[in-house]
């Protein structure tokens, strides 16, 4: 990426988040460009990062080798439609706007090199995951450039389907309120056992963050781990069995399917 010419249409958080990784990994400010209608935005991305900064996407564009669409999926067509006749051979665009198919960009913006990617929003903090799908004409090397834009903000994962970008917006995309809605579930009940709602909170998000970090370092799979520390008769037992009881792994999994379905049905509107 050293050399590598990085223009945003779009300049909000994730970009922001996205520039941010970008400059920590050593990438001169001069070679990244941002567009945005906000002139807030703007200033605060120039301030914050040092870029160059346009209200006018075409001049965000010229010279650009990779250009990021980062803005809502409801604009994109136009966004994209109006790009298209000022854009050169070999551009790679990437796209980080959820719903819309490598099939509507092409279609807006000609049969161009794409590739569609699904952050989430823990790459605000650079502990993002990033599922990545490339079409035919995306090179060796934009697929590798593309890679490091995603892995600025986390982990970037490439899919062989297109379609397995739903299941994706299922588990990590969407997946964070999954957890956000356990910690709340947890606090709550820790609060009702007697515990001021303060502590509870506090307990409940370590454990949560301890016990990511264990899943992460481990050499065992999660499943391995519950087992360990789940001692036979013991209390971590009865609140597993309580779990599993009332349906545990169902209710996860059709969530998860929702969630995909879901997903599905937006790229489908969204593409037309």
């Amino acid at each position: 990426m050293s050399k590598t010419r990085i223009a945003f249409i779009g300049a909000g958080n994730m970009a922001a988040s996205l520039i941010g990784g970008l400059r920590a990994q050593g990438l001169d400010a001069a070679q990244i460009r941002a567009s945005d209608p906000g002139a807030e935005t703007r200033a605060r991305v120039q301030a914050e990062h040092g870029i160059e900064v346009f209200d006018d996407n075409a001049q965000a564009i010229a010279d650009a080798d990779v250009i990021v669409l980062a803005v809502k999926p409801q604009v994109m067509k136009t966004v994209c439609q109006t790009l298209q006749p000022t854009l050169q051979k070999g551009q790679l665009i990437v796209s980080i706007a959820a719903g819309i198919t490598c099939a509507s960009l092409q279609a807006w913006v000609g049969a161009r090199p794409v590739v569609r990617c699904m952050p989430n929003t823990p790459a605000l903090l650079r502990q993002g995951v990033s599922g990545l799908y490339a079409t035919a004409e995306v090179s060796a090397e934009q697929r590798q450039q593309a890679e490091q834009l995603l892995s600025a903000v986390g982990t970037a994962l490439w899919l062989e389907q297109e379609q397995q970008l739903d299941a994706v917006t299922a588990v990590s995309g969407s997946g964070p309120a999954y957890f956000f809605l356990l910690i709340e579930a947890m606090t709550a009940a820790g609060e009702k056992l007697g515990l001021p709602r303060e502590t509870a909170s506090q307990l409940t998000l370590q454990t949560a963050l301890g016990a990511a970090r264990m899943a992460v370092a481990s050499d065992v799979d999660a499943a391995e781990l519950r087992r360990r520390v789940t001692s036979p008769a013991g209390t971590t037992e009865a609140a597993i069995k309580s779990f599993q009881s009332n349906g545990f792994e169902a209710i996860v999994e059709q969530a998860l399917e929702a969630a995909s379905k879901r997903s599905a049905e937006l790229a489908e509107q969204l593409g037309k």
